[in-house]
């Protein structure tokens, strides 16, 4: 598939889960109005159905023509109403949780909740099911320069990439046992773009005060991806023939140094944004990160989640994944850099009242 071809969904009726949520928005965005300069544009006249937690700000969807059911799935009886109907259909899993309120939410929500709905959606006739996954399955990179590949071995990273493991492989064990509903699995890491949520904002606010700490050399790569660039590999793993039955990484182009994002960060506040940004000066040793590291295992093998914790204990690894595969099977074609990203991010910042 060339990357300027529109992408055409032949199913009449899409079912998206996290369909409001930060990367949820921007597919939603691609399948109702298209994301043109992200080389996205859904053509098909299909109806989208979105299941949303009670209490979830639906208004957006609701314009967007959506068709909403309320529930949870964690509950049976929420997913059989979702699915009801979805013969033929095409589901998407954006749904999940990265910091919950305590530990044993992973499983319950990532994998007992994702296992729930691909029950669900096999009984109901659903044609073809994306699940998101993530990069913390297969835990961090021995060194900078090393990059995961879907062939990669499974070393998780405390409770998230274990649940994340564990959804992924049940998956796999309904892939080889002839599961009647085509199923890919997309992994996504560290996500940046319009719509974020508040911890993605002081991350600004840090870089921007000079106070983001920088752990270790700064020398680690991380991959991140732009929403929209992410959006355009789930859809095409949505409806490309080949996907069926695979995994694919989904990401920028190229990983980054932990250098490189402060400092690109850094370049568009001050020159695209005219702000005043403080020399970063915030270094912490290597250790730091790995006492962290420590921490977090010991509070979660307990039960607890802290979220400070969990995040400083990555700022010193190398999590970094190839796209190749995508590429070439899908035709993925990432067209937004860390810069004019990072550029996008901040003007919705500022346009949507995330002042920093």
């Amino acid at each position: 598939m060339h990357e300027t071809t529109p992408i055409t969904l032949s199913a009449p009726l899409v079912l998206l889960t996290g369909a409001a949520g930060w990367l949820g928005g921007r597919v939603t965005a691609a399948l109702t109005t298209g994301l043109p300069d992200a080389g996205l544009l859904a053509r098909g006249s299909f109806r989208i159905r979105a299941l949303v937690p009670m209490g979830e700000d639906v208004s957006r969807l609701l314009e967007q023509g959506l068709e909403i059911v309320t529930g949870d799935i964690r509950e049976m009886q929420s997913v059989r109403a979702f699915v009801a109907g979805a013969e033929g259909a095409i589901l998407i899993h954006m749904a999940g949780i990265i910091h919950p309120k305590n530990v044993a939410e992973f499983e319950a929500i990532n994998t007992q909740g994702t296992i729930n709905l691909v029950t669900a959606a096999q009984k109901a006739g659903v044609r073809r099911a994306v699940i998101m996954s993530s990069n913390s399955p297969v835990g961090f990179n021995p060194h900078s320069d090393h990059r995961f590949t879907e062939e990669s071995p499974y070393k998780p990273y405390a409770g998230y990439g274990r649940s994340k493991m564990l959804m992924e492989k049940a998956l796999r064990a309904e892939m080889a046992a002839g599961s009647p509903m085509e199923i890919v699995i997309v992994r996504a890491p560290w996500f940046y773009g319009p719509n974020q949520p508040p911890r993605q904002t002081l991350f600004f606010k840090m870089i921007k005060d000079g106070k983001f700490p920088i752990v270790g050399s700064g020398r680690n790569r991380r991959s991140i991806g732009y929403t929209d660039n992410l959006a355009q590999g789930i859809l095409l793993a949505a409806v490309h023939e080949r996907a069926a039955g695979d995994i694919f990484w989904l990401a920028d182009e190229t990983p980054y140094t932990m250098n490189e994002i402060v400092e690109v960060v850094s370049m568009v506040l001050h020159e695209d944004f005219g702000m005043t940004v403080k020399p970063n000066t915030f270094h912490l040793p290597g250790i730091v990160g790995d006492v962290a590291t420590i921490a977090d295992a010991t509070l979660q093998y307990a039960g607890i989640y802290h979220q400070k914790i969990h995040v400083l204990s990555e700022l010193n690894k190398t999590i970094a994944c190839d796209i190749t595969k995508a590429r070439k099977v899908l035709g993925y074609a990432p067209k937004i850099a860390l810069r004019e990203g990072m550029r996008r991010s901040v003007d919705w910042c500022l346009k949507n009242g995330q002042a920093f």
